[in-house]
């Protein structure tokens, strides 16, 4: 047998082998994004892979799988015929998947087992975009899928304070007619543009200009869950167990005293220094007022504090002096970053981080997941 019908044969070898190899692969979120994880044999319990419960989407490679919702491939599964299923969500295994293995060629299995077939790849969504006006996708919002070159018209300039990219990359602008400083958004959606310095300053919208130059991208979005409704899914109210506002880290508050060098022990006047430092805290509070007033008594005890210190001395030099920055750490005067809510369904505990504080309900999914 010569070399070539040799390497041909190897060629065909691999690819039956290839084709034969069944395999299936987990991803986090829909649409097969998030992290994954693929496996070529059975797997009686996820848990030890890091995977249980993790499954929103799946896609089957050369053979049939079944996907269970509990271990050893016990309670509700399903059967898999290759293909991609961006969701679990029709046959209710969204985040439930615990057990998989492969079903062995020849194997009967009744149709009603089956998991529908994944659908067409849906075509592609047109670009557009809406502007909330507060942070977390609150507030009066609109959408548009056409330049805007002036916000003022549509009542809603210098207002927007979150956004929803769709199919495409976005520029907004600080000034109407696309001038001023702009910034170039990804798909995906942004629950505050504070970061960017764009928190209620956009004056004009546009596809992303193609002349030529550099796009001025803001950092890709973070991952934000999508609480909105799924087509006719059933909604539900349940109720708030607890609610914590979560406040910012403390701030540091700095001011600059005018401290004295002291260079021989017993040269300072220390009763004088003493009365010094009460008579200039008696001044100190008659300056300004308000959180100034707090400030100008500290620089009135360090003035008085160094008279003091040279009563007493006639017409010695003074001491030399420094300047030295003293700080403290203050709690946060901000409003809350967001509200810790628990909320309880169906006899169990769930746990969300809202942008606002809810009511006495929270509006769930039959699965208890948010919904608005």
């Amino acid at each position: 047998m010569n070399t070539v019908i040799k390497n041909a044969l190897a060629v065909a070898a691999v690819a039956i082998a290839t084709q034969a190899v069944a395999q299936v692969t987990l991803y986090e979120q829909n649409g097969f994004q998030g992290r994954s994880f693929t496996t070529e044999r059975q797997l009686g319990n996820l848990e030890r892979n890091g995977f249980n419960d993790r499954a929103s989407s799946v896609e089957v490679v050369g053979d049939r799988w079944e996907v269970c919702e509990d271990v050893r491939f016990n309670g509700r599964c399903a059967v898999l015929r290759p293909g991609r299923y961006p969701s679990l969500d029709a046959m209710g295994l969204n985040d439930r998947v615990s057990s998989v293995r492969a079903v062995r060629r020849g194997d009967y299995v009744d149709d009603r087992r089956y998991a529908p077939m994944p659908a067409p790849a849906p075509a592609p969504v047109p670009g557009q975009v809406t502007f909330y006006e507060r942070e977390g996708f609150g507030g009066r919002s609109f959408t548009t899928d056409r330049p805007i070159d002036n916000f003022e018209r549509l009542g809603f300039n210098d207002r927007a304070s979150s956004i929803d990219v769709v199919g495409q990359p976005w520029e907004v602008c600080e000034e109407d007619r696309f001038n001023g400083r702009c910034a170039v958004l990804r798909p995906g959606r942004y629950p505050t543009l504070t970061a960017m310095g764009l928190d209620n300053r956009i004056s004009s919208v546009r596809h992303v200009n193609q002349r030529g130059e550099e796009p001025r991208y803001v950092p890709a979005p973070v991952a934000v869950p999508d609480y909105r409704r799924r087509n006719d899914e059933r909604l539900y109210e349940a109720n708030v167990t607890s609610v914590r506002a979560v406040l910012g880290a403390p701030e540091q508050r700095c001011w600059v005293e005018r401290e004295q060098v002291v260079q021989e022990r017993g040269a300072a006047n220390v009763p004088g220094a003493i009365a010094g430092a009460i008579i200039g805290g008696i001044l100190g509070h008659q300056v300004g007022g308000g959180t100034g007033k707090d400030l100008a008594t500290v620089g009135g005890v360090v003035a008085g504090a160094a008279v003091g210190a040279n009563v007493g001395r006639g017409d010695a030099a003074p001491a030399p002096a420094q300047n030295v920055q003293r700080c403290e750490n203050v709690p946060s005067q901000a409003q809350p970053q967001y509200w810790d809510v628990s909320y309880n369904f169906r006899g169990q505990e769930h746990r969300i981080q809202m942008t606002s504080p809810p009511g006495a309900t929270v509006t769930v999914n039959e699965r208890g997941e948010p919904r608005r």
